[in-house]
């Protein structure tokens, strides 16, 4: 199926009982700024932000790194992220970048991604590596709007701040990788909080939380 790809040589702890409490666990919020929306075509990843957060808390540990596209950064990304072509020209390119990025989620023992809408994150790196005739193990990856909708489901999408002005958790720099990824750790934090007041403290709830695919995909490891 993968013949004339290169495995990705890097991934996470995944051997975890499903009764293990999650605020015992350390997970990764992250999120990634492109070039545009058609990473599976002419647009790359530009930076990647992320941070731990560990029993429950919103940790210092971070990363942040730019990415060198290779191509020019069209103006209204400029305009909406504040990049400038100059921060991404000598910057690694994306393989050595993710490659760090792993790195940092091993070295602080994270057991899975969050993300806010984090099909889209999942999908930069995944094409990133495929570009180069890689193939990887995704992570157990939970996205905040699944858990908000678990929590409201009548609730109609928004844009994360207002999510974050919904459950009074701080906001960060918009639009920025780590600033974006400081805002949904805030917001997963309060989450976890919601769902031990109702009773559901385990990675198990948490996976039966998230959307069936997603569901699918965590236990396949």
């Amino acid at each position: 199926m993968f013949w004339g790809k290169k495995r990705f040589n890097h991934c996470l702890d995944q051997s975890l009982y499903l009764d293990t409490p999650f605020r015992d666990l350390s997970f990764t919020v992250f999120d990634t700024e492109t070039t545009g929306f058609s990473i599976g075509a002419k647009d790359r990843v530009i930076e990647i932000g992320a941070v731990q957060v560990a029993n429950m808390e919103v940790t210092d540990k971070t990363f942040q790194s730019f990415v060198n596209p290779m191509r020019k950064i069209p103006v209204h990304i400029i305009e909406l992220t504040s990049i400038e072509q100059q921060q991404v020209n000598e910057a690694p390119l994306a393989l050595e970048v993710i490659e760090q990025y792993f790195r940092f989620m091993e070295n602080h023992d994270s057991k899975g991604w969050v993300g806010h809408c984090i099909s889209f994150d999942v999908m930069v790196i995944k094409k990133e590596l495929n570009r180069m005739k890689y193939t990887f193990q995704q992570p157990l990856a939970l996205d905040t709007i699944d858990l908000i909708h678990r929590l409201f489901p009548s609730w109609d999408m928004r844009d994360l701040e207002e999510y974050a002005a919904s459950f009074g958790t701080k906001v960060f720099t918009r639009h920025r990788a780590l600033g974006d990824a400081l805002t949904t750790a805030y917001l997963f934090v309060e989450l976890l909080k919601r769902f031990e007041e109702k009773g559901m403290t385990t990675l198990g709830d948490l996976v039966k939380l998230s959307s069936r695919k997603k569901r699918q995909n965590a236990l396949l490891f």
